[in-house]
């Protein structure tokens, strides 16, 4: 089993590993799925306000990858977001090389899209790169892209967080202006959408500082497997001065629909079927699609606690007492022991009545035969714990042998209470007839 971090998720395996943290997948006990979660490595200040701003965004988008939520469990902090196994675009173009254009303005739509929604939030992400643009595993299906790590995106306005001429981000996707130490802003992230365009079509990298000085006098001519239409969008993205390039990617991404349009159908450059398969692998041992395996014994031990779990009302559910004991429509008598059976007695023949009745002995204790039964008139019977001389209680003719009829109470106590009954029967008799 996985380490289990502020007692929700389970960390199954690592995933990925960025400047911040490192990535897990990890089963969420609330939710009952995987996610990944980000785990910080470091615990400054700086780190730590980095990761309030990236845990506190919140777009809910189909091709953004944003925080979900987050947990913290000592000096430990993370935040989760979906799983999506399918790779990067770097992955994509590590094993198939230049894609397809249509394929690439398929990406680049959804990418656009995404940004879209971003900047709606007055966000700027200022880190596009080929690396946190994921992929879902759709086969060879439609792509579905995500845009992820907001790891140093900041809002319009918010202080920054690293000193003035600082700049932050990955070398060659750098703006002209980011480099000059301007404040973030739009078309820094429409610039390196150009650039990842470019990566995909090409399979080579075009470093910033490179294709500022091809626009030295003017826009230069479209770059190798780089389709005119095309060209025309990504190079307008690409101008040194960001007055001159669209300022918002619902512009750019209007003006590459009309470039998919327009593109020619190339047979030979549209037969290679792109698949999209899952990166991520196989999960752990000890752990399964519907989450952490439990041990067959703890299992079994936690079995009977399960009788004794309350209800929602606070009541328990106790299991029904096993035999007959207590069930519906029959007496309740307890189940019997268990013990050794007793055999069954010989029968043996019925002795000759006897000359005399039987006469039932004085309880157990009382005397000497305690129990038997006798043929004669005995010396003394004791009754209620006294000595009754000459007095045998004989059983009735027919009546089975031990069996007696239970005396009245003694001389001494039936008289009083008579008298007593007598004298309150005359004083009664004497108010009646004073009336």
């Amino acid at each position: 089993m996985g380490e289990v971090f502020a007692g929700r998720y389970e960390l199954a395996d690592p995933i990925g590993r960025g400047g911040a943290g490192a990535v897990w997948r990890a089963w969420d006990r609330r939710r009952k799925r995987y996610v990944a979660a980000k785990v910080l490595q470091q615990s400054d200040a700086h780190s730590l306000l980095r990761f309030v701003r990236e845990q506190a965004l919140r777009i809910d988008h189909p091709h953004v990858l944003a925080p979900a939520s987050w947990a913290a469990d000592d000096d430990k902090v993370l935040f989760t977001m979906d799983l999506v196994s399918g790779g990067s675009l770097a992955h994509l173009i590590s094993d198939y090389g230049p894609l397809p254009p249509t394929f690439v303005c398929t990406l680049l739509d959804q990418l656009l899209a995404g940004l879209t929604a971003v900047h709606a939030e007055d966000v700027v992400h200022r880190d596009i790169k080929p690396a946190n643009i994921l992929l879902e595993p759709t086969g060879t299906g439609r792509p579905h892209l995500r845009l992820s790590d907001f790891g140093i995106s900041m809002r319009k306005g918010e202080p920054r967080l690293t000193e003035t001429n600082f700049v932050v981000g990955t070398p060659g996707y750098f703006a002209p202006e980011q480099m000059m130490g301007a404040d973030p802003d739009f078309p820094a992230d429409l610039f390196a959408v150009a650039l990842v365009g470019l990566y995909l079509l090409t399979g080579q990298k075009f470093d910033s500082l490179e294709m500022l000085a091809r626009y030295e006098h003017g826009v230069p001519p479209a770059p190798e497997r780089v389709p005119e239409p095309m060209w025309q969008v990504l190079g307008q993205l690409l101008q040194p001065d960001p007055d001159n390039r669209f300022r918002t990617a619902t512009g750019a991404r209007k003006a590459l629909t009309a470039a998919a349009e327009m593109l020619a159908t190339d047979a030979t450059a549209e037969q290679e079927v792109v698949e999209v398969f899952d990166h991520i692998g196989p999960l752990p041992e000890g752990f399964g699609p519907d989450g952490p395996l439990r041990d067959n014994s703890s299992a079994d031990a936690s079995a009977p606690m399960a009788a004794t779990t309350p209800s929602p009302t606070g009541s328990f559910h106790l299991q029904p007492p096993q035999g007959s004991f207590g069930a519906h429509g029959q007496p309740g008598t307890a189940p019997a022991p268990t013990s050794t059976p007793t055999p069954t007695p010989t029968p043996t023949p019925t002795p000759a009545p006897p000359l005399h009745p039987p006469v039932q002995q004085a309880p157990y204790g009382r005397g000497p035969g305690a129990g038997a039964a006798v043929t004669g008139p005995l010396p003394a019977q004791q009754q209620y714990g006294r000595q009754v001389p000459g007095a045998a209680h004989v059983a009735a003719p027919g009546a089975a042998p031990g069996t007696v009829r239970k005396p009245g109470p003694s001389p001494k106590v039936a008289i009083p209470v008579l008298l007593v009954a007598v004298l309150f029967l005359a004083v009664g008799v004497w108010a009646l007839m004073s009336i």
